[in-house]
């Protein structure tokens, strides 16, 4: 049985007279201990697939379970790292994560659970901040602490929505190897979403390309053979990288173009009651020439005569 699954689901936003089907036809079986990277374009509905995946929203069509059980909501079982970090800025590095793990864990007495928080900030190397508040960290280091606090959690699921996006090349390379000395360590089921189809391959143990939006979906899973621990510096001479990547990218590039071909555009017009062309206005000084009138101006008048 799959750790976690999406059967057929579907998603969309707006009114039902206007409703735009963002997500469309998702199914997607993850299994314990895997790295799953999902790459799509910007707006083609990776948020949406995340937010079905931790029970953030709820499918329009279709089933999210978790364990076999159906997803109603958010849960300690699937954790989500958010790409821009969502930490409380009036909380220090410690007090963020202590807080979620409060949560979690009230049943512990204070010692272990102030010993788990120590662990998840040692294992981010952050312990030297430990005491410092959001705005006093780079980035790279916010992030950091949004990765430990989701740990701490001891989700089954570590759930990653580009959350390495708005980093710069350094921090973001610096950040890739610690989610992959984690992962190694705490031996995590890991979903990460991004835009970058070497990130994806380098981290992966398979990568899902995400159809261009709307009606997005998932293409053909790409299994990543290359042994590990995988060295980015070398990793573009692998020919495998070379037909992963190829074949992710041109899959991509090939649902855009399909996308750009079959669009429909859906314009609503004002409910106005056109002019009577069949009709012509009488020749008034004051109305200059002759024109169409509408059918609200004629008006039937009954006289007397005498």
């Amino acid at each position: 049985m799959a750790l976690l699954e999406i059967n057929a689901a579907s998603k969309g936003y707006g009114p039902k007279w206007n409703r735009t089907e963002v997500l469309h036809d998702i199914n997607l079986s993850i299994g314990k201990g895997e790295f799953v990277a999902i790459v799509g374009f910007s707006g083609s509905g990776k948020t949406t697939l995340m937010n079905l995946l931790s029970g953030l929203a709820l499918p329009d069509r279709g089933t999210v379970t978790s364990n076999g059980v159906p997803v109603k909501g958010p849960s300690s079982e699937r954790a989500l790292v958010f790409q821009n970090y969502s930490l409380l800025p009036w909380l220090t590095v410690s007090e963020n994560i202590a807080l979620a793990v409060d949560q979690i864990f009230p049943q512990w007495d204070r010692a272990r659970r102030r010993a788990h928080v120590e662990r998840y900030i040692e294992m981010v190397n952050l312990t030297p901040a430990r005491e410092k508040r959001p705005r006093e960290l780079s980035g790279g280091m916010r992030q950091r602490v949004a990765v430990a606090r989701a740990l701490a959690m001891d989700p089954q699921v570590l759930l990653c929505d580009e959350p390495l996006s708005a980093l710069d090349a350094l921090t973001r390379a610096t950040l890739q190897d610690e989610i992959t000395r984690i992962r190694r360590e705490d031996e995590k089921t890991i979903v990460l979403i991004t835009n970058d189809p070497d990130e994806a391959i380098l981290l992966a143990d398979r990568v899902i390309p995400l159809t261009a939006g709307p009606r997005a979906t998932l293409g053909t899973s790409i299994p990543v053979t290359i042994p590990r621990p995988r060295d980015r510096k070398t990793l573009a001479d692998e020919p495998e990288f070379l037909r992963i990547r190829q074949e992710l990218v041109e899959t991509l590039l090939a649902s855009k173009r399909q996308q750009q071909a079959t669009v429909e555009r859906k314009f609503v017009l004002p409910d106005i009651m056109p002019e009577d062309l069949s009709r012509r206005r009488p020749v008034l000084p004051w109305f200059g020439k002759r024109g169409p009138i509408r059918r609200s101006e004629i008006q039937s008048v009954e006289v007397e005569a005498k």
